[in-house]
């Protein structure tokens, strides 16, 4: 018994040794698992790191950059929704939105892209990571758009270009319906840094190519200027570069008028280009007055919607900020060179315009150059015509006068009556010759001191319809197209201002009108004069005597005039003359 007893006990210890450490092995072999499952996931979200650090990083694209980075910050913490804001230059509010997660539908039916409030203006005030498991909960939080999708889990960081705050990175709705954690904070915060040095690589090189545009241009500019290209092809070269480089809808060139306090667009391209060409811009009160005075670039965020906008046929429709810049400095400012861009386009900056500066004083030196060359020209001109009257003078008359002399001497030997006559009637011919060319040497002589400054149509116009404004209530708008004083004559220039004058005085009289709009162009062939208002239009069958003297007047030059008016629904007023002969 005690044998048997001594035999058995010892087995059934060795059997109940091995169980219990096969058990605590079980245990640590699966928390071993565990570690390197949780050491492969960190090692695979640190690759998935790395993999978009180095896809962000090759972006030189600015654009493209912002949208790989949400794509980017999306995947690493597992987000339903992402969006990337950028900061605007005043600091308060969104400028731009990039978004994944959303359709262009849904953004569509959503409208506006947010500016920064609620949530998402707390990471502008406060930029430092945050983490919310509700938004509603947040007390910064204030409900969401129509037919926004529902979102609650968030996750936001700021992104940091050189110590700056450039945008800033939000997270909503992971996966699964969890929450975000520490390490999804870390990682963004981590994808936040490289975002910065990339984005800051993307501006530097678009800066370095914008920069490279410029000096093409410039360059392309200069050679067209040495070349000897016409002011206005420099302009207009000027203008379509400016345009282009910048991303403007419309580009407009404004000039100042000889003889009078206001500006003309000489040219414009881009957007609606036509209904701002010849307009005329008082100095005093405008966008365009206020850079010329200044020799300063003046901005605006919208420009459909300015007060310094001078009121006119020009439409500003779907375009927003734009920026005036003179062209050249100080006393030598000769025009206004504007940029507009569309709606909804972000402002011009100081870094923009300073380029742009530099740029419009290539405008000034082409406008130099063709003035400098017109005024050679106009030299060469006056020489050729004081050549002209001195030989006239000093030659043909000189030999003029002596035939006449020697026929009126031959004239006394001659004994046939009829001979005789006819001889003192070529003497009497020359004569009147003589008187001719002594005629023709005062015009040669006397051209280059008539048609002073301001003594132009353009002038006459613009100041008359500055007198007008006084008696009217407000200041009419002017466009103006075609060479008006050069193609104009005097005779049907005298008559066109005696009509504009009587149609303003109508229309301040009679017209109760709250707009008036004054265009005058020219083919080369006629001149039309057009006067439009909001008034009380022509009452019923009634033609007042001033209209009788306006069609007196077309008639007279071989023109025609015409006038229609609805009553309550304002007149048009339109008279055209052949241009005549200078």
């Amino acid at each position: 018994m005690t044998d048997a007893g001594r035999d058995t006990a010892p087995d059934r210890d060795e059997d109940a040794r091995p169980r219990l450490p096969q058990l605590r092995l079980d245990e640590l072999l699966e928390e071993l698992q565990a570690r390197i499952d949780a050491a492969r996931g960190t090692r695979d979200r640190v690759h998935s790191l790395l993999e978009a650090v180095l896809s962000v990083g090759r972006e030189l694209d600015l654009e493209q950059a912002l949208h790989s980075i949400v794509e980017a910050a999306a995947a690493l913490v597992d987000a339903r929704y992402a969006a990337l804001g950028v900061i605007g230059p005043d600091g308060t509010r969104l400028s731009a939105f990039h978004t994944v997660g959303v359709s262009d539908e849904e953004i569509a039916r959503i409208g506006h892209y947010p500016e920064g409030h609620g949530i998402l203006g707390e990471l502008i005030r406060h930029p430092e990571p945050l983490r919310i498991p509700k938004l509603s909960d947040h007390p910064a939080s204030y409900g969401f758009p129509p037919h926004h999708p529902p979102m609650n889990t968030f996750l936001g960081v700021p992104i940091r270009v050189r110590d700056q705050v450039f945008g800033n990175l939000y997270l909503t709705e992971k996966r699964g319906g969890q929450q975000f954690d520490e390490e999804d904070e870390s990682v963004l915060s981590t994808l936040a840094v490289a975002a910065g040095v990339a984005i800051d690589n993307a501006r530097l090189y678009e800066e370095s190519r914008l920069r490279e545009r410029w000096l093409q241009a410039n360059a392309e500019i200069t050679h067209g200027l040495m070349s000897g290209s016409e002011r206005g092809t420099a302009l207009l070269l000027v203008a379509e570069r400016a345009r282009e480089i910048t991303g403007a809808s419309l580009a407009v060139v404004a000039v100042p008028m000889a003889g009078t306090d206001s500006l003309t667009v000489e040219l414009a391209v881009g957007q609606d280009a036509a209904t701002h060409r010849g307009l005329v811009v008082p100095v005093e009160g405008s966008l365009l007055g206020r850079a010329f005075a200044g020799a300063a670039p003046v901005t605006s965020r919208d420009i459909g919607h300015d007060e310094r906008v001078f009121q006119g046929p020009q439409s500003f429709t779907g375009l927003g900020p734009a920026v005036a810049v003179p062209i050249g400095s100080g006393d030598g400012v000769r025009g206004i060179l504007l940029l507009v861009r569309a709606g909804g386009g972000h402002v011009f900056t100081d870094k923009e315009i300073e380029p742009l500066r530099g740029f419009a004083a290539q405008a000034a030196v082409a406008m130099e150059l063709a003035e400098r060359r017109q005024d050679a020209e106009q030299i060469a001109v006056l020489e050729d015509r004081d050549r002209i009257a001195r030989d006239l003078h000093d030659l043909a008359i000189q030999r003029l006068f002596a035939t006449g002399m020697t026929l009126q001497s031959a004239g006394r030997f001659i004994d046939h009556k009829e001979a005789s006559e006819r001889v003192l009637r070529a003497v009497d011919d020359l004569d009147e010759t003589i008187k001719i060319i002594r005629s023709t040497i005062f015009g040669l002589r006397s051209r280059a001191s008539t048609g002073g400054a301001g003594t132009g149509l353009r002038a006459r116009v613009v100041r008359l319809v500055g007198e007008a404004a006084p008696l009217l209530g407000f200041a009419p708008s002017v466009r103006m197209e075609g060479l008006i004083d050069t193609h104009v004559s005097k005779e049907a220039a005298d008559h066109l201002v005696a009509v504009l004058s009587e149609a303003l005085t109508n229309v301040a009289r009679h017209a109760g009108a709250s707009r008036v709009q004054v265009a005058l162009e020219t083919d080369g062939r006629e001149v039309r004069l057009t006067v439009t208002d909001d008034g009380v239009g022509l009452p019923p069958g009634g033609r007042r005597s001033g209209l009788r003297n306006m069609a007196e007047r077309a008639g007279q030059l071989g023109g025609a005039f015409d006038v229609t008016g609805t009553p309550g629904a304002g007149t048009t007023l339109v008279w055209r003359v052949p241009v005549g002969e200078q």
